[in-house]
């Protein structure tokens, strides 16, 4: 049992300051207050509390090409199966991409990040590779599958329909790569088999406004209203909605991330957050490819804080920002399989402490902080 005394909570979903003590018992918290103190004694005088970070969508496998491809296209670098992402993972021994994951995964603790949303490539056997290489690191990896069968113009549907049973049983969901890439037919197969199981079906929609016009001059709709008709529990990017996209999904309660430095760095868009926001969309935030980002969600947050200010001549509000990297995903229906926990009595202890600079905690923390500034990262792995 230990006290965390004299901080600045960031309390429950909403982020609340609070100067208040927490008290920790066997990786829960039994007790926020003012005069609440038990058991071994940490004051962080005046440091700020925040729920710990959720990186919300990842490659973590491409860990092993660290900025190889810079200035090539979308397609030219992440299009399976011949991108220069999946070029690499298919030549690289199993030890070299369990050693690469494992230093990213290490990286993320270290800057505050305790879960995150992983698009695992490599079927089986890639969902196998994460959890060996995480099973030793205080980390949670929420590891959505893919299968080489769910690819091409005229699929297996019995291959497919196997292979989506093999991986459920193993992965915590299943995420295809996009719509450019299958068929409506294996998107409704993997949505209905994910929601039979209570597991999580993602996609890439709208990441690029070719991928956008390829899909309305074909199927009549955008990538994003297909994801929104095949009801994906979570949309990744939205980079470039067209007309009522952004309307359709704030009233399907469908789950979106963004990747705000993805996009800039492979040329894509900007994503229009402040849209988003106004829509009553909560989403998380992301760093994507590992092969093109570091997986730091405070350089995420920062960025996307100037970004959002400069292209759209209008201030994103910070407290919303931060949310999206800590307590969105607490009111979501993903979280039953996520778990990730706000600073509340009866929840798990998920959170960080960090150095305060400034006034505006929400501020201090995407403006201000890195990874040197954190004092104490305490999860239900972490004894302090």
């Amino acid at each position: 049992m230990f006290t965390i005394a004299n901080g600045i909570i960031l309390k429950g979903q909403d982020l609340t300051p609070k100067k208040e003590n927490i008290v920790v018992d066997e990786g829960r918290i039994i007790e926020i207050a003012k005069e609440s103190r038990e058991g071994k004694i940490i004051d962080v005088d005046g440091a700020i509390v925040c729920p710990s970070f959720i990186n919300g969508h990842m490659h973590i496998g491409d860990s092993i090409i660290k900025d190889e491809g810079y200035s090539l296209s979308l397609s030219e670098m992440v299009k399976p199966p011949n991108g220069v992402k999946h070029v690499a993972l298919a030549n690289a021994s199993d030890d070299e991409i369990i050693c690469a994951m494992e230093e990213t995964m290490w990286d993320m603790v270290n800057s505050g990040t305790t879960h995150f949303i992983d698009y695992r490539e490599g079927g089986i056997k890639g969902v196998k590779l994460l959890k060996k290489a995480s099973s030793n690191i205080p980390i949670r990896p929420v590891i959505l599958g893919r299968d080489d069968s769910f690819y091409g113009d005229d699929p297996d549907l019995k291959k497919v329909k196997i292979a989506i049973r093999k991986l459920l049983k193993i992965a915590d969901g299943i995420a295809p790569s996009g719509f450019g890439e299958i068929t409506d037919e294996v998107a409704n197969l993997i949505v209905r088999q994910c929601n039979s199981c209570g597991k999580i079906s993602s996609i890439h929609v709208g990441e690029s406004e070719d991928n956008q016009m390829e899909s309305l001059n074909e199927f009549g709709k955008t990538e994003i209203g297909r994801g929104v008709v095949c009801n994906f529990n979570q949309l990744v990017h939205l980079t470039n909605p067209k007309a009522d996209d952004l309307d359709s999904v704030s009233k399907s309660n469908q789950n979106v991330v963004v990747c705000p430095r993805a996009n800039a760095t492979l040329n894509v868009g900007i994503t229009q957050l402040n849209k988003m926001l106004d829509l009553g969309i909560k989403p998380l935030i992301g760093t994507d490819n590992v092969m093109i980002n570091s997986p730091s969600i405070f350089r995420e947050l920062e960025f996307t804080l100037k970004l959002m200010s400069v292209y759209y001549k209008n201030y994103i509000n910070p407290k919303e920002l931060l949310k999206m990297a800590t307590t969105n995903v607490c009111d979501n229906k993903i979280n039953s399989v996520v778990k990730k926990s706000a600073i509340d009595v009866g929840a798990n202890a998920e959170f960080i402490v960090v150095n305060s600079f400034s006034k505006n905690p929400y501020l201090n923390i995407i403006n201000r902080c890195e990874s040197k500034n954190i004092l104490y990262t305490i999860n239900k792995k972490v004894n302090v």
